[in-house]
């Protein structure tokens, strides 16, 4: 796919940075987790000098071009998608997510990022070493000892492990010299695993490898010797190419061996994950020693560990959206529409408590459901406007206020309180139970129902002061606050209002299996002052 064919599409579920085994492999998995992936690859892979990936189950001997091109492939089948370019940087998005820049000014944004770039092997610094990177000089006895079997071979000592290495590349000759170079003198106990190995030990500084018919032909040291030699293995320094995350934060970690940096990484656990949420790492950006194979598993964990965590924060949001979805119209018309009447009938108790003193006047009840407040305050002479959000209570209201002889005192609209409110000035604004899921916004609703008393009227809200016992969370994302909370929630101007009543208070409600118990609500009760 072109670039011009992706840049339709700049947002993707992951972006990967990085087109290796490692992030082909991670881009396989979400992929065939239908997933949408973008990879961003600068077409610089580690392993280009060599000839060939080895000690890769069915993939032995194949050139490392060949196994990418593959990889591509396979991840292309599920709809995986590629982009050339080199990603400079990444900053989080404001909505979320994270957004990558290109070097060439285009951009991508993703919910996640798996950045597999890699690292940059820092070769020591002797003439002519550079240019048989990967063919004559090596590093990895796993990838290319086999291939140099029975030759002369030698060993660049530039730090404490080079005894280690000579050691473990006896295994594929028996022709081993170590050159000291810059690495520490070995200890006695070294010097003589080294003879009982048979392994040469040549002092001095390392001036030069030579070449003949263009194959690596010898190593040239200080006092002008040059010892014939056919591979030449270094311990680069392995640099973790991770610059692009520096902007979130994330920066290298040096890695030490035996008091000396061998290299650096970027820090993750065993799946991958950073300490910036949402970045994930694979392969030899974060675990330096890994061979392609081992690169691939930990593209394919990675891979799995994202697709984990987007589907954990699909759940949340869609849990979210149920709850919201929950408090709106829909759901309280099932609700009502499961049984031909949901409340007693009867007002609430702590409405007729506090209000029973009043003088009648204009009264808002705000969540009437099927009315009973408001037609017992219209009994009691007051006109009321009763709301509520669900069409079916409604019209059983309507039908109660006829049959109580009170219609004409009771003005019922449906109203979705999060979205408009009725206006005008009460002497009496009732909010009983006005609880609802997800994101309703009760207080600014209660803050709009303050702002609704007249001067001299009151504002009565009651509210649960949790759940009775026998309900574990029957409705999560439920606040149930206390009425000193509701209180300081009003923002109310000082001096403008008097507390009543703020309190808490038992009463009796039945349990399922019919048994009276006890549940604790709370009131507040307040008075708008009226102007001196």
């Amino acid at each position: 796919m072109t670039s011009e064919a992706v840049q339709q599409q700049t947002r993707y579920d992951v972006v990967v940075v990085g087109g290796g085994a490692a992030g082909l492999s991670g881009a396989l998995a979400l992929g065939r987790a239908r997933r949408s992936v973008l990879v961003v690859d600068a077409g610089h892979p580690r392993n280009a000098p060599a000839g060939h990936v080895h000690a890769y189950l069915t993939r032995e001997g194949m050139a490392p071009a060949e196994l990418v091109a593959e990889g591509r492939r396979e991840v292309a089948l599920y709809g995986g998608e590629f982009t050339a370019g080199t990603v400079t940087s990444a900053e989080r998005e404001p909505g979320g997510g994270f957004r990558v820049a290109l070097d060439d000014g285009r951009s991508y944004a993703a919910s996640r990022l798996l950045v597999t770039t890699g690292l940059t092997d820092e070769l020591p610094d002797v003439p002519g070493l550079a240019e048989h990177w990967g063919s004559g000089v090596l590093h990895c006895p796993y990838c290319h000892g086999w291939e140099v079997r029975d030759q002369a071979i030698g060993i660049l000592a530039t730090g404490p492990l080079a005894v280690h290495q000579a050691l473990m590349w006896r295994q594929w000759s028996s022709d081993i010299t170590l050159f000291l170079h810059t690495a520490p003198e070995p200890t006695d106990e070294e010097y003589e695993q080294l003879a009982a190995r048979k392994i040469t030990v040549v002092t001095g500084k390392a001036t030069a490898v030579e070449t003949a018919d263009g194959r690596l032909a010898g190593v040239t040291t200080a006092d002008g010797r040059t010892v014939p030699v056919q591979a030449l293995v270094v311990a680069p320094r392995f640099t973790a190419e991770g610059g692009l995350l520096s902007g979130l934060g994330l920066r290298p970690t040096p890695l030490e061996r035996d008091g000396h940096v061998i290299g650096s990484y970027i820090a993750a656990d065993p799946m991958g994950a950073t300490e910036i949420p949402g970045i994930w790492v694979a392969g030899n950006v974060t675990s330096l020693l890994d061979q392609v194979v081992g690169a691939a598993n930990a593209g394919v964990r990675a891979g799995a560990a994202i697709n984990a965590d987007l589907t954990e924060e699909e759940t949340r949001l869609a849990v979210e959206a149920h709850r919201r979805a929950a408090g709106g119209k829909e759901f309280w018309d099932a609700r009502y529409a499961e049984s031909r009447r949901i409340w007693s009938g009867n007002p609430n108790v702590a409405m007729v408590r506090e209000v029973a003193d009043l003088e009648p006047g204009r009264a808002l009840d705000l969540g009437c459901g099927e009315g009973a407040d408001a037609i017992w305050l219209a009994r009691r002479g007051w006109q009321v406007t009763a709301t509520d959000i669900s069409a079916v209570a409604l019209e059983r209201a309507v039908a109660h206020a006829e049959e109580s002889g009170v219609a004409d005192r009771v003005d019922f609209r449906q109203h979705d309180l999060s979205e408009s409110f009725p206006e005008g000035d009460f002497d009496l604004v009732s909010a009983q139970f006005l609880h609802s899921m997800g994101e309703f916004p009760r207080e600014e609703i209660l803050r709009r129902a303050a702002a609704a008393v007249a001067p001299g009227g009151t504002l009565l809200v009651e509210g649960h002061s949790g759940l009775p016992h026998w309900e574990k969370d029957p409705h999560p994302g439920v606040h149930l606050p206390g009425p000193e909370e509701v209180l300081a929630s009003l923002s109310l101007a000082e001096g403008e209002w008097e507390v009543l009543v703020s309190e808490e208070h038992e009463r009796m409600q039945d349990d399922p299996e019919g048994n009276a118990t006890h549940r604790t609500d709370n009131t507040l009760k307040i008075r708008r002052l009226k102007a001196s």
